[in-house]
């Protein structure tokens, strides 16, 4: 390939609009250009490196036995109605009605698809079965950002497995799992397989593979001393013991005038781990009263996932007035002070403390001497709670550090949620039909290739591992105009080429300055430099990329040191 005959549109300045690394690298060294708001061009070098990306996956796939198909992008809403997610998925869904009135959908995930291409599956002995593809997505992001980290149109390798019973789906699980490592090693990402949420996929379990990195939204909770990793919506950690005097025998009310907030307690001799903390939420259109430690914050996707709610927000200060007969401050979920019977859920962390102290339901009035298994009808008991940093881990009680995070890899035990719903049946040995049990692996390409540049960049641009770079190998004759340099340097550019190296030359009629800046902000892993003066002592420059460091090396051994260099 000759980078005079490409179309890469470097910028000299970082775009205003970026707002993380990879966002500026990928918009200034050329790779992509926005069309709006989370819709992307991939320009040809990021198409490269898309390919490469690609069929890392897709090696690692066919290494475990999966078989690549391609289903539709645009669904029929009848299957995601079958599952139950069409209403589920809400906004995020891109809905529209074909010419006859009839609902689709552009596909966000390929469950319910996948599911019914299984229906054509009719024994055991059929199984397991091991699919994947690599197709666009769609998903109305409200807020897109971070370039392509965070977009609405996406490249993803959703993989399916579809096993007879539960310990075929651990060994389908356990085979994507170690892909996954492997894929992620190879890609020159570092990876933290976390505990994880399944949140609208449903399932038994699941899996994040996390990127460590400051732009990350995800927040993962990690033990350096054992290995323990979770996301924040699914970790928890061990508490200290707690020996709690007996109380009272039933609460006692006392005046707190003022008192709003779990600090202005502490004033009538109440720490904050002795209080009661009362939330009030409306979940799936009933108010519900959520109970934690006074010092304990909710994490909302921890409470989706004990409930299965669906729908999910705070209360009002209305409402809760309302129902409660008072504001926020003063509530509490005592039976005997309650004003009607509600739902009540409650962290670990409260059972079976006693002598504790929460709300009255009149403003400006507390308890104190509650017992909470005595008083307080607990209907559901779940850990609610998000995890601090520096608590203690709850397997080896080391204290946890908490980080920033990007999410490139999703695995998930599905169960029989799909088969169930699509009609996915096999006959099982006794010649019973049986629901298939299914397992979901996803992975992000193009979130991939903004990962990689998160933690591959410097100062002059991105690094790429040789694994991914568009290119390996940049031949750059520095005085184009100049015959022998340039013969020079076609010629190592077409050795090169000819014992399968992926080179480009660069043969623009440019300054050697502009070639090397583009090289270094593009990334390529390696620079030969042919110049005058060097020509005249029959030698060329090899640059590393990533260190800076070049070494001359005699024109006729220069084929050979780079090729040592690519396949090291």
């Amino acid at each position: 390939m000759r980078w005079s005959q490409m179309f890469v549109p470097t910028l000299r300045d970082d775009p205003a609009e970026a707002d993380a690394p990879s966002h500026r690298l990928l918009l200034r060294a050329g790779y992509v250009r926005q069309l709006t708001a989370g819709h992307y061009s991939l320009l040809p070098l990021a198409v490269r490196v898309r390919a490469k990306i690609i069929e890392i996956v897709r090696d690692e796939m066919n290494a475990i036995g999966a078989q690549e198909m391609l289903l539709p992008a645009l669904h029929p809403a009848e299957p995601w109605r079958r599952s139950g997610r069409w209403e589920l998925m809400g906004q995020e869904m891109f809905r529209l009605r074909d010419r006859r009135g009839a609902d689709h959908a552009l596909g966000m995930t390929h469950e319910e698809i996948f599911a019914t291409v299984a229906r054509e599956l009719n024994s055991y002995k059929q199984l397991p079965q091991q699919w994947y593809q690599f197709q666009t997505k769609f998903r109305d992001e409200p807020r897109p950002k971070g370039g392509l980290m965070r977009t609405r149109e996406f490249t993803m390798k959703d993989a399916y497995s579809f096993d007879v019973d539960r310990p075929g789906l651990d060994a389908s699980f356990e085979a994507y799992h170690g892909a996954y490592t492997r894929i992620f090693a190879r890609l020159g990402l570092p990876a933290l397989a976390c505990e994880a949420s399944s949140g609208t996929m449903g399932g038994s379990g699941s899996t994040e593979f996390m990127c460590p990195a400051d732009v990350g939204e995800d927040l993962v909770v990690h033990c350096p001393a054992c290995g323990y990793a979770a996301n924040i919506e699914r970790a928890t950690s061990a508490l200290p013991a707690v020996s709690d005097a007996p109380g009272p025998g039933s609460p006692e009310r006392f005046d707190t005038p003022g008192v709003r907030t779990i600090e202005d307690l502490r004033a009538y001799d109440a720490p904050d781990d002795r209080q009661i903390k009362t939330l009030v939420y409306i979940m799936d259109g009933t108010l519900t009263l959520v109970l934690l430690r006074g010092d304990h914050p909710l994490n909302e996707q921890k409470l989706v996932d004990a409930t299965g709610a669906t729908e999910i927000r705070a209360a009002g200060p209305a409402e809760i007035q309302e129902a409660m007969g008072a504001l926020p401050g003063s509530l509490g979920a005592v039976d005997a002070f309650l004003p009607a019977p509600l739902p009540v859920i409650a962290d670990e962390a409260l059972r079976g403390r006693r002598d504790m102290f929460t709300g009255a339901n009149t403003d400006d009035v507390h308890l104190r001497g509650v017992d909470v298994e005595r008083d307080i009808g607990v209907g559901k008991w779940a850990d609610l709670r998000e995890v601090g940093a520096g608590q203690s881990c709850v397997r080896c009680g080391e204290a946890l550090e908490i980080q920033r995070a990007i999410e490139i890899g999703h695995i998930f035990k599905l169960g029989d949620r799909y088969a169930r719903a699509l009609g996915a049946e096999v006959l099982d040995p006794d010649g019973k039909r049986i629901p298939l049990i299914m397992g979901s692996y996803g992975i992000g390409v193009e979130r991939a290739m903004a990962a990689i540049i998160e933690t591959h960049n410097d100062d002059r641009g991105i690094v790429w591992p040789l694994s991914v770079a568009p290119f390996q190998v940049c031949v750059v004759a520095a005085q184009s105009d100049d015959g022998d340099v340039a013969k020079a340097a076609e010629d190592i550019y077409t050795s090169l080429r000819g014992t399968g190296v992926d080179v480009v030359i660069d043969d623009r009629s440019e300054r050697a300055g502009v070639k090397f800046r583009d090289a270094e902000l593009t990334g390529i892993p390696y620079r030969v430099t042919v110049g005058r003066r060097g020509l005249a002592e029959g030698m060329a420059e090899v640059t590393a990329r990533a260190t800076g460091d070049t070494e001359k090396v005699p024109l006729d051994e220069v084929v050979a040191r780079v090729r040592s260099l690519v396949n090291a």
